[in-house]
C-alpha cells in the first residue's frame, strides 16, 4: 500500500484554508403561497394550527412509543431464548403454560359484568366467556414476564414525549411552591372524568410530598356541561377571599349540584363572606379569567378534561396513579434543576 504523508507546511495551509471558508448561510424562508404578490410562510400558520399540531405530535409520540416497547421485548426474549438454547416460540409456550384455567367464580363474575349485553345463558356463552378470559389472562402473564426480563437488562431508552411549555396562576398552586416537578392540570368541576381522577391526584401529592406542587387551570367544556363555566366562577371568587382549594374540594367531593344558588350555600359551609361571594358569583368579573384559560389550554394541545402537564410533557384523560409515577420518576431522576417558572 502506497503511503501518504503530509508536510508541516502543507498542514498549515489546510487549516487557514479552512479557517477562512466563508460562514454556512442560513436558508430563506419561502413562502408557501403569495397573494396579490404578498408572501404566506409556514410561520404564519402555526398560530391557527398549533392545538392540532401538538395533538399530531403527541400521536406520533405514542406510536412510537408503543412500537419501541414492542421491540424491545421482541430483543429481550431472543436474548433470553437464546441463553436457553430454545427458540422464542418454545420459550413463548412455556410462559403461557403458566396461564390458570378460568374459575368458575371468574367466569361467573365476567358473565354477569356482561349479562345485559349477552342476553343468553352462561351454560350458552360459557366456552367463549372461557377463551376471552384466558386470553386475558395470557396477556398479563406474558406482560409480567416482558416485565421481569426488562428488570434483568440494561435499557436506556432516549425517545421523549414532546414537551410543552405551560404557565399557571401562583394563586392556585397546591404543595411546595419550590418543588421540582410541576403538574399543570385543565379541569372541568362537572367532568365525571375530572372527578375520578380528583383522588389519584390527591394521592400523588401525599406519595411525593414537598417534590411536586399541583397548578390548577380551568377548561370548561360549555357544550356538555353547562354548569362548569360558573362553577369555575365560582371557585375564583372563593380564591379571591383565600380559599380556593378548599372550595376546589368541596366542588369535586360534592359534585351533584352546580347551580348558582347551591354555589352559594357551599360558600357558607366553609365560612366564606357569603354576601360578598355572591356579588362577586353575579357580577361575571372572572368570566374573561376563566376564558384566558380555556385559550392557554388549546394553545397547549388541550381538547378535553381531564389534561395534564408533568413539567411540560402532556398526561390525556383520568390516567392511572402509574401513569402520573413513571413521567415524575423520570423527572426526579434528573439532574436537579430550578422550580418551573410560571
Amino acid at each position: 500500500m502506497r503511503s501518504v504523508t503530509f508536510s508541516k507546511a502543507s498542514l498549515l495551509l489546510a487549516c487557514l484554508g479552512a479557517a477562512f471558508l466563508p460562514p454556512a448561510v442560513a436558508q430563506t424562508p419561502q413562502p408557501v403561497a403569495t397573494v396579490s404578490g404578498t408572501p404566506i410562510y409556514e410561520e404564519d400558520l402555526v398560530p391557527r394550527i398549533q392545538s392540532q399540531l401538538l395533538q399530531l405530535k403527541n400521536q406520533e409520540y405514542d406510536l412510537k412509543s408503543r412500537a419501541l416497547e414492542s421491540v424491545i421485548n421482541e430483543k429481550l426474549v431472543i436474548a433470553a431464548a437464546m441463553e436457553k438454547g430454545i427458540t422464542v416460540e418454545k420459550l413463548l409456550d412455556e410462559v403461557d403454560a403458566s396461564v390458570p384455567e378460568p374459575t368458575n367464580e371468574e367466569l361467573q363474575s365476567a358473565y354477569d359484568a356482561q349479562k345485559e349485553q349477552i342476553k343468553r345463558p352462561l351454560e350458552e356463552v360459557k366456552d367463549q366467556l372461557r377463551t376471552l378470559i384466558k386470553q386475558s389472562k395470557a396477556q398479563d402473564t406474558r406482560q409480567a414476564y416482558f416485565d421481569s426480563l426488562r428488570k434483568q437488562a440494561k435499557i436506556n431508552i432516549s425517545l421523549k414525549p414532546p414537551k410543552v411549555e405551560v404557565s399557571y396562576d401562583p394563586a392556585r398552586v397546591r404543595g411546595n411552591p419550590q418543588a421540582p416537578i410541576t403538574i399543570v392540570e385543565f379541569s372541568d368541576f362537572q367532568c365525571p372524568f375530572c372527578l375520578n381522577v380528583y383522588k389519584t391526584i390527591q394521592g400523588l401529592l401525599k406519595k411525593y410530598d414537598g417534590q411536586i406542587k399541583l397548578a390548577y387551570r380551568d377548561f370548561p367544556l360549555r357544550q356538555i356541561h353547562p354548569e362548569a363555566q360558573k362553577s369555575a366562577e365560582a371557585s375564583r371568587c372563593a380564591g379571591e377571599q383565600g380559599k380556593f382549594w378548599e372550595y376546589h374540594d368541596l366542588l369535586f367531593e360534592n359534585p351533584k349540584d352546580l347551580k348558582s344558588p347551591a354555589l352559594i350555600m357551599r360558600a357558607a359551609t366553609i365560612d366564606l363572606d357569603t354576601e360578598q361571594f355572591e356579588v362577586c358569583l353575579n357580577s361575571n368579573k372572572f368570566t374573561t379569567s376563566v376564558e384566558e384559560d380555556l385559550q392557554a389550554g388549546m394553545k397547549a394541545g388541550v381538547s378535553g378534561t381531564p389534561a395534564f402537564f408533568i413539567n411540560g410533557f402532556s398526561i390525556s384523560g383520568a390516567q392511572p396513579s402509574a401513569a402520573f409515577e413513571k413521567l415524575i420518576d423520570a423527572e426526579l431522576s434528573k439532574p436537579v434543576a430550578s422550580a418551573s417558572a410560571p
